[in-house]
């Protein structure tokens, strides 16, 4: 089968078609034949070699997020050949990564895609959607509460906005210029200007913080001001400073979701009733999944690019 894979670490460059034996579907698992991988940041640090050093099987392949049609189901608890869904990858697992022509994965990972989506536009949920959920759920705020998102123009700032307002938060999110209409659709109660400053205009609306930051935008030092004394503080790269005054730092680790086929469900059905917004950038062929990860990693790409199988 065709793999995406990575030998040799390095840039866009690095990556290759290559050909490999097709794997099989084990006991309550299925096989699906691959028909989109959405291309995340996670995926261009496995690329470079800086995710798992020396536990990286070799070809790497990258990628988290899938969708296609399972063509192997082996007591696979309802799941049927033929059936479309989406799910998560983990790149470092057993199965490895997303950009595949056929990927094995759990019965408990999977969902149906949503209604009225295509394959790319469902392989952009899993991941971030499952980020999303885990970084609430860690953060328990309640209705009414305060949530502050940085990065809100990205895919898993987008999801954040729109979760934490189905929740009943009063949210308050960062945009450029350039991107002040698309998160305002989002529906944030308040928009502040991105950068350094950030935390800064935070505090104009809420002088005494807000009740927890989700750093989509992996600001750190730089977003933590904006969390009230005691509140919370949800980070996505791993940061492990202690900012004081009694703020808890939540790290947030999506691959802890891989069997959260559940919740992956409960997220096709907000997409269903709108209140999820998939947003796919381009569609690219599998081929050009090196094109695809410059584009990534030159920044200002709104909306996932997908590869195509």
């Amino acid at each position: 089968m065709k793999i995406i894979g990575v030998e040799k670490f390095g840039g866009p460059e690095a990556m290759a078609v290559m050909d490999v034996p097709e794997p099989h579907a084990g006991p309550g698992e299925v096989r699906i034949r691959v028909k989109a991988a959405a291309v995340n940041p996670t995926d261009t640090v496995l690329r470079s070699g800086l995710q798992g050093k020396g536990h990286v099987e070799v070809p790497a392949i990258p990628g988290m997020d899938a969708a296609g049609i399972i063509d192997e189901a082996n007591d696979a608890r309802g799941w049927q050949v033929g059936d479309a869904v989406m799910t998560m990858a983990l790149p470092l697992g057993v199965h490895r990564g997303a950009y595949t022509e056929y990927l094995v994965a759990p019965a408990d990972s999977l969902a149906h895609i949503p209604e009225g989506t295509d394959f790319a536009d469902a392989s952009t949920l899993p991941m971030n959607g499952l980020t999303a959920v885990q970084t609430l759920e860690k953060l328990n705020l309640q209705p009414g509460q305060s949530l502050a998102v940085t990065g809100a123009a990205g895919t898993l700032g987008g999801y954040l906005v729109q979760l934490a307002k189905q929740a009943g938060l009063v949210v308050v999110a960062d945009a450029a210029e350039k991107d002040r209409a698309l998160v305002a659709g989002l529906g944030p109660d308040y928009m502040v200007s991105r950068g350094d400053d950030a935390a800064e205009h935070i505090r104009e609306f809420f002088p005494d913080g807000v009740d927890a930051v989700a750093d989509a935008a992996v600001m750190n030092e730089k977003a933590v001001p904006a969390v009230k004394d005691g509140g919370g503080f949800a980070t996505f790269r791993w940061w492990q400073e202690d900012p004081g005054r009694g703020i808890t730092v939540h790290p947030i680790a999506v691959r802890d979701e891989y069997h959260s086929g559940q919740k992956l469900d409960a997220l096709r059905r907000l997409v269903e009733d709108g209140i999820l917004t998939l947003r796919v950038a381009d569609r690219l062929p599998a081929n050009d999944a090196a094109e695809a990860h410059r584009r990534l990693e030159a920044g200002g790409v709104r909306g996932r690019l997908v590869l195509l199988f």
